[in-house]
């Protein structure tokens, strides 16, 4: 603990990083944010996520007289973010709904009396007086506002309770902010300062590249059984999380991937709070949890061996899906994002849009996020790079996501997209209908369905003009003519019509470039699980598999002991690196990166003790002392489509804001 005799001076933040959190250098612009913020300057920091955000008011608070108080937005985690920080020997609490009478009591006693480094409070609890009046009470060293990106009213996170948060220079004008958010554009970043009144801040913006993670954007065709693939050929027993638009799609696809061997739990705003909480609480203290949810999920979530994000559903914008995807990999180990993407994706969205209240100025701004979204699917160049361009920043072709692994082919579209604009004139002019993708593609292959034959379609002069592609490829033709804007979707059964962009297509005027996906997607696959394999290989020799393996069971059994989520004992990045030392001594234990002071003393001895026991037989991916997991069935047949109501499902207990970043995550 961090006593007010031994607190240690701002020159001393490369010891505190040290002797607290166990590194022996900063990343990145991290000392030079916390030089500033030692000194009593305000900062408002875009860091991306796993690049170190925590350490930036982590440390100042420790080396500045009084107490941090950091604006914490998920106050369903602040026990866990609490509790990592005192498993490094850090004075910390919060302040909460959830903590009755007495507990808040002893808090506000420890806060007064100087006896914390930090202290968590959710944004609404500052709008409270008596929470006010305490602080003023009390010597407080820095405020930290984390995911400041929930200020900006137009962002894709916006929070009504961060606005209050000017007031706080207002009325501590001596105390230090820093504002730190890991999902912001240029213009986001304006609408953060101005509102936090961080004008005259030092703004730090690092890069937001994730090297690490590994972006692929798959065409729909069964996205369930192609989840379940990605889950057993890539990331068989690891840990991730899968993202669903609607409550109904979690269910199934979590029922989905249970029945099919894998450790899946469904979490959405409809569950009972008790089986939502009971299944967060696993996916966090488990090894090898799978959760199922809608974007209500995650928030907060500090869980630094995240190995895979999917999506099953398009994301709203760039901005969530980044902080989605931001999700994977938090401990610098290659991870995957991967999204499943496909014509219905692009007619739900618009529809979504078309039927949103608001203002027409509201709806351009979710139209333009949309388009964004869809850009960077549609892209045949790195997608990293147009990633990036979209934050503000320049980057080469990074050589790790799908595009780049396997370029794919644009091909001229105009013939095949000029027959899907006049089969919807057709249907307009000729018989004043309008269907939607599924009955033009049938008249474009001159398929007599049913529905075609209802309707005379068969005798329309386009009636199988389009038999050299095939339905999937004409969706794919639908999907990108949606994505460029030259044709749209209205009204309840999503018809198809003409934008005013169309008649430059018909009439020759412009062309109409498409990429090929199906093959490339394959390629790509391939491509990708070979990298995959290749980087594990690096990343952790043989030979140090089964003691890693034995790290991991003994990590796995002091955390159920302690009822703290396996991360807060130590990383996997950590437990990797002392596998592949083999330290003997505590002395050479403590040269580990992530092993500090605090950590040392309490599980020095218990891990020299591991390393030194005989590992017993365990197969290929088996913990000690236990048998090897059967493979899974391998032929197991996809499932229909979700029907489920797509609503946006942000709804959540206790959650007051998107939650903060890990308190060792650098």
């Amino acid at each position: 603990m961090t006593s007010p005799e031994n607190r240690p001076e701002a020159s001393d933040a490369s010891r505190v990083l040290h002797r607290v959190f166990g590194y022996d250098t900063f990343r990145g612009g991290q000392q030079e944010i916390i030089e500033h913020v030692a000194a009593g300057g305000d900062a408002l920091v875009l860091m991306p996520t796993g690049g170190g955000k925590s350490l930036c008011y982590q440390i100042p608070a420790l080396v500045r007289d009084g107490v941090g108080v950091v604006v914490s937005p998920l106050i369903a985690l602040m026990q866990d973010q609490v509790d990592a920080l005192r498993a490094l020997g850090v004075r910390a609490g919060f302040l909460n709904s959830t903590q009755d009478f007495e507990e808040r009591r002893l808090v506000e006693a420890e806060f007064l009396a100087g006896e914390l480094d930090l202290l968590y409070l959710a944004p609404e609890r500052l709008r409270v007086e008596s929470t006010l009046r305490l602080l003023d009470r009390g010597t407080i060293s820095l405020f930290a506002i984390d995911e400041a990106h929930c200020v900006a009213q137009w962002g894709h996170d916006f929070r009504p309770d961060y606005l209050a948060l000017s007031a706080l220079h207002e009325r501590w004008p001596t105390v230090p902010r820093i504002a730190l958010t890991a999902t912001a554009t240029e213009a986001t970043h304006a609408e953060i300062a101005s509102r936090l009144n961080l004008e005259d801040a030092r703004h730090f913006v690092a890069s937001f590249d994730r090297p690490n993670i590994q972006y692929r954007i798959a065409p729909k065709n069964e996205p369930k059984r192609q989840l379940l693939e990605l889950l057993r050929t890539e990331h068989a027993g690891d840990a991730g999380i899968v993202y669903c638009l609607s409550r109904a799609s979690v269910e199934k696809t979590a029922a989905f991937l249970v029945q099919n061997g894998i450790e899946a739990l469904p979490y959405h705003a409809g569950l009972d709070a008790r089986v939502r909480a009971g299944n967060q609480a696993r996916f966090l203290r488990e090894d090898g949890v799978v959760v199922v949810a809608t974007i209500a999920f995650g928030m907060g979530i500090d869980k630094p061996d995240v190995r895979f994000v999917a999506h099953l559903d398009l994301p709203k914008s760039v901005e969530g899906y980044y902080q989605e995807t931001g999700r994977a990999g938090r401990d610098g180990l290659p991870s995957t994002a991967w999204l499943a993407y496909g014509l219905q994706d692009v007619v739900q969205q618009r529809r979504m849009i078309d039927t949103s209240e608001g203002d027409a100025a509201h709806r351009r701004r979710l139209g333009a996020h949309v388009d964004a979204m869809l850009a960077l699917c549609e892209t045949v160049d790195c997608r990293r790079v147009q990633l990036l361009a979209y934050f503000g920043e320049k980057s080469t072709a990074c050589g790790n996501c799908d595009t780049c692994l396997s370029p794919p082919a644009s091909w001229d579209g105009t013939v095949p997209a000029q027959k899907v604009l006049s089969t919807v004139v057709r249907l307009d002019r000729e018989r004043r209908q309008k269907f939607g993708a599924g009955q033009i593609i049938d008249i474009l292959l001159g398929k007599k369905t049913a529905k075609v034959i209802q309707h005379d379609h068969d005798s329309l002069k386009v009636f199988g003009i389009g038999t050299e592609l095939s339905a999937t490829e004409w969706r794919g033709v639908v999907r990108q003519l949606l994505a460029q804007g030259l044709i749209a979707v209205e009204g309840d059964y999503s018809t198809l019509v003409l934008t005013d962009a169309s008649a430059e297509v018909l009439s020759g005027r412009r062309e109409v470039l498409l990429r090929r996906e199906p093959e490339r997607a394959a390629r790509a696959a391939k491509a990708a699980r070979t990298a995959s394999r290749r980087t594990a290989a690096v990343d952790l020799p043989s030979e140090a598999v089964p003691a890693f393996e034995q790290l991991r069971a003994w990590r796995g059994a002091t955390a159920k002991e302690q009822g703290v989520p396996a991360y807060v004992i130590f990383h996997d990045a950590t437990l990797r690196e002392i596998a592949t030392v083999a330290p003997s001594t505590l002395e050479e234990l403590a040269a580990v990166s992530g092993v500090g002071d605090s950590k040392l003393a309490k599980y020095g001895q218990p891990i020299l003790e591991t390393l030194a026991a005989r590992p017993e037989e365990a197969g290929p991916g088996a913990e000690p002392g236990f048998p090897a997991q059967e493979p899974a069935p391998t032929d197991e047949p996809g499932l229909p489509a979700d029907t489920g109501t797509a609503e946006t499902d942000t709804a959540e207990l206790g959650m007051a804001e998107p939650g903060t970043a890990a308190p060792v995550d650098r």
